[in-house]
């Protein structure tokens, strides 16, 4: 089977309508995946939940931050990494998995890479090592999701990058399609775009006529089976 077209940016802002919780139960209902995979487990913290969801394809790396790296080098000055982030298509959500254990000793992720990132059109960041300067990237509106916070860099460093990584449970490859609000982060089945705006509407309209029913002074047992036995019908149709 070819692979599934990119999706457009006109699509990716469609799907920035909903929360990741509603577009894992409209993922759920297209059977592409198991239902205890795609998403981070409670490890990853959303840093600014008031933010509106952001969408990415994932820019992969490893890091360090406890020892001190080879070359050196700062943090950021390695030419050869941000050349790389440029592969990969906009939106961009940079994934940096912590290789040091326990992870999290210093924050690779700052302001200053912040605002590197977010001039290179990335949204968001997800690592599950630490993150810091958090009232500066705030400002930016700029997405973190981290497994923790820390007061400095370290010795943080990349050690690789264009590679498959794990974070928080999630497996994420370069260029995968990551989706991230207050809840976590969700992978989003690029074969699945087309349908995901129809099974979302579909499933918040089952949503209001449950709540309508519960609030409604009607409610009863058989009223509620009744309900689920018609979304039921509609689901399979």
């Amino acid at each position: 089977m070819p692979p599934a077209p990119a999706p457009t940016l006109l699509a990716l802002e469609h799907l920035r309508r909903y929360d990741s919780c509603t577009l894992s139960n409209a993922i759920e209902r297209l059977n592409v995946r198991p239902r205890n995979e795609g998403f981070v487990n409670g490890s990853i913290t959303c840093r600014f939940p008031q933010l509106p969801p952001a969408l990415g394809h994932a820019v992969t790396g490893r890091i360090r931050t406890y020892d001190q790296p080879m070359d050196r080098q700062c943090y950021y000055e390695q030419m050869s990494w941000w050349h790389y982030v440029a592969t990969i298509p906009e939106p961009r959500m940079v994934v940096l998995q912590d290789m040091d254990d326990p992870p999290g000793v210093g924050a690779m992720f700052g302001e200053v890479h912040a605002r590197i990132c977010r001039a290179m059109g990335c949204v968001g960041y997800l690592t599950n090592g630490a993150v810091r300067d958090l009232d500066g990237v705030e400002a930016l509106g700029y997405h973190l999701f981290a497994g923790s916070v820390s007061v400095s860099h370290a010795y943080a460093h990349i050690i690789d990058f264009g590679i498959p990584v794990e974070v928080g449970g999630l497996r994420v490859s370069p260029g995968d399609l990551l989706f991230g609000d207050r809840h976590g982060v969700l992978s989003i089945p690029v074969s699945a775009i087309p349908r995901l705006p129809v099974l979302a509407d579909q499933l918040l309209a089952q949503e209001r006529e449950l709540f309508q029913l519960c609030e409604s002074g009607n409610f009863s047992i058989d009223a509620l089976a009744k309900q689920i036995q018609a979304a039921a019908r509609r689901q399979r149709c």
